[in-house]
C-alpha cells in the first residue's frame, strides 16, 4: 500500500531542507552528514538554486564540502544565475576550497556568466592566491568573455593593479 504524503509531514520535510541548507552555509559538517546518511538529496538546492556544495563553498566551510564531495556533490552544479561552486570561490578568494573542487573534478573553465571563468572572477577582484592556483591548475587564459576580454589580459591588469595599490597602500601606511 501507498502511503499519501500529509501536508504536516510534506511542510515538516521542507522545514529540514531549510535547515540543511543553513547547516551546509555554517559548516555544521556531523548534522548535515546524519541528515545525508538518512536519505536528504547531496546535491539538495535552494530556491534559487544554490546547492548545498554552492552554500558551503562560498562560506569557506572546507569541512563540510569535503564531506559534500566525498558523498558525490556535483561540483559543477550551477544556480539559477549560471554560476558554479568554484566560480563563486574564485570570487571570494577560498584557495583550499578551489583545491577541494579540482579535486573533485570542478570545471576549471566553466563559463558562470557572460563568459567568466572562474580565472577571470578571482583576477576582477584581486584573488591573487586563486587566480595563481588556477593558473597552475591549467585555467585557460584565452578564454574571452562576452566583451572579448581574455582571461590572460585579466590577470596581467590584477597584477599591475594589485602592484600599482599596493605600493599605494604601503606608502600610505609609512605616512
Amino acid at each position: 500500500m501507498i502511503h499519501a504524503i500529509t501536508e504536516s509531514e510534506e511542510q515538516r520535510y521542507a522545514e529540514l531542507q531549510l535547515i540543511a541548507l543553513d547547516f551546509a552555509r555554517h559548516g555544521e559538517t556531523a548534522s548535515l552528514a546524519a541528515m545525508l546518511r538518512h536519505g536528504l538529496p547531496v546535491n539538495l538546492a535552494d530556491a534559487k538554486g544554490n546547492t548545498l556544495l554552492m552554500l558551503a563553498s562560498y562560506n569557506d566551510q572546507a569541512q563540510t564540502v569535503r564531506m559534500l564531495l566525498e558523498q558525490g556533490a556535483n561540483p559543477d552544479a550551477r544556480n539559477d544565475r549560471g554560476q558554479t561552486p568554484l566560480g563563486g570561490v574564485a570570487f571570494k578568494g577560498y584557495p583550499e576550497i578551489a583545491t577541494l573542487l579540482l579535486e573533485h573534478g570542478a570545471d576549471i573553465d566553466a563559463d558562470n556568466g557572460g563568459g567568466m571563468t572562474p580565472i577571470m572572477f578571482a583576477s576582477m577582484f584581486g584573488r591573487v592566491a586563486v587566480v595563481e592556483q588556477l593558473k597552475k591548475h591549467g585555467a585557460s587564459l584565452d578564454r574571452r568573455n562576452r566583451l572579448g576580454v581574455s582571461a590572460r589580459f585579466m590577470v596581467r591588469l590584477s597584477r599591475w593593479i594589485n602592484r600599482f595599490f599596493g605600493k599605494k597602500r604601503a606608502q600610505a601606511g609609512a605616512s
